[in-house]
C-alpha cells in the first residue's frame, strides 16, 4: 500500500471517527443522565445545581417503582400489547408484501401509493375518531384497543420495506420450487419466509418501540380500568404537578428501556442486515 494514500486518507478517516463519536455522546448523554437521575438521592436531584456524577448512589427510587402494586400488571400489558403488535403486524405484511410483488391484480399501484400516503396522516389526528370507533366495537378498556391502532398503523411501513425483501428474491427460485413439487404455501414459509426474514426483523424492531412506548393511545382509550393500563401509565404515579417524584419517573424510565435494550441485543445482527437490504433496494 503506498504510504503518501496512508497519511491522506488519515485526517478523513480520524474527522470521521471523531464526528460519529460526538453524536454518539449527544446521543447516549440523555440515556445516561435518566439512568443516573434514577440513581440519585432526592436531595441531589432537586438541588439548584445539577452534577453529572452522584458520590451516594441510593436504589430507593427502585424501591418506590417495584413497590408499587400494579407496576408488575403495567409491565405484562405492555409486553401482551408489543408482542401482538410485533407478531401479527409481521406475519400480515409478509403476507401482503407478498401478494403486492407477486401477484398482478387490479388497483395495485393505487394501493402502494396508498400504504405511503397513510403514513403522513399524524397519530394525534386519528385519536378521536379511532377512540369512537373503539367505543363503538366495546373495545374501550381492553388491551384490544391498544393492539388493533398500532397493528393498522404499523403495516403500511412494513409492507412499503418487505416489498422489496419479496422483489429481491428471484422468480426462478419460486419456479424452481414448484418444479421440484412444492406447493405455494410451503413455498411461501420455507424457502420465501427465511430469505426475507432479517426485513421482518427490522421492521418488528419498529412496530416494538411504537408499541412499547406508546403513550397517547393508552391514555385515550383505557379510561377507567387501570388494569388493563400499559407501563407509560406507570409514570403518572410518579409525576403530580405539585410535587412530582422525579427520581421515580426516572427509574420507572430507566425500567422501560431495559426490555428494548434486550430487544435490540437479540435482532442486532438480523436489523443491520434487514436495514442494508432496504437501503440497497
Amino acid at each position: 500500500m503506498n504510504p503518501l494514500r496512508v497519511r491522506v486518507r488519515r485526517p478523513g478517516r480520524l474527522a470521521a471517527e471523531a464526528s460519529a463519536l460526538l453524536v454518539a455522546v449527544v446521543v447516549a448523554f440523555p440515556l445516561y443522565w435518566m439512568v443516573l437521575s434514577a440513581f440519585k438521592p432526592a436531595g441531589e436531584i432537586e438541588s439548584s445545581e445539577p452534577r453529572p456524577w452522584t458520590l451516594a448512589p441510593s436504589p430507593d427510587s427502585f424501591q418506590r417503582v417495584f413497590g408499587q402494586q400494579e407496576f408488575g400488571r403495567y409491565f405484562l400489558n405492555s409486553l401482551v400489547v408489543a408482542g401482538c403488535v410485533v407478531i401479527a403486524s409481521a406475519l400480515i405484511a409478509f403476507l401482503a408484501a407478498t401478494a403486492v410483488t407477486r401477484f398482478r391484480f387490479r388497483l395495485r399501484t393505487t394501493l402502494l401509493i396508498m400504504f405511503l400516503v397513510a403514513q403522513m396522516v399524524p397519530v394525534e389526528a386519528l385519536t378521536i375518531p379511532l377512540f369512537f370507533l373503539m367505543r363503538d366495537f366495546g373495545q374501550l378498556n381492553t388491551l384490544g384497543s391498544l393492539i388493533l391502532p398500532h397493528i393498522a398503523f404499523s403495516l403500511p411501513f412494513a409492507i412499503w420495506m418487505l416489498r422489496g425483501f419479496v422483489k429481491a428474491v428471484p422468480e426462478a427460485l419460486e419456479e424452481a420450487a414448484y418444479i421440484d413439487g412444492a406447493s405455494r404455501a410451503r413455498f411461501l414459509w420455507q424457502i420465501l419466509f427465511p430469505l426475507v426474514l432479517p426485513g421482518l426483523v427490522a421492521t418488528s424492531v419498529f412496530s416494538f418501540i411504537s408499541a412499547w412506548n406508546d403513550f397517547l393511545f393508552a391514555k385515550s382509550f383505557i379510561i377507567s380500568d387501570t388494569s388493563q393500563s400499559t407501563l407509560p401509565m406507570a409514570l403518572l404515579v410518579f409525576y403530580k404537578p405539585d410535587d412530582p417524584d422525579w427520581g421515580g419517573v426516572m427509574a420507572a424510565s430507566t425500567v422501560m428501556t431495559i426490555p428494548v435494550l434486550v430487544f435490540f441485543v437479540l435482532v442486532q445482527r438480523r436489523l443491520v442486515s434487514g436495514l442494508g437490504g432496504a437501503v440497497k433496494d
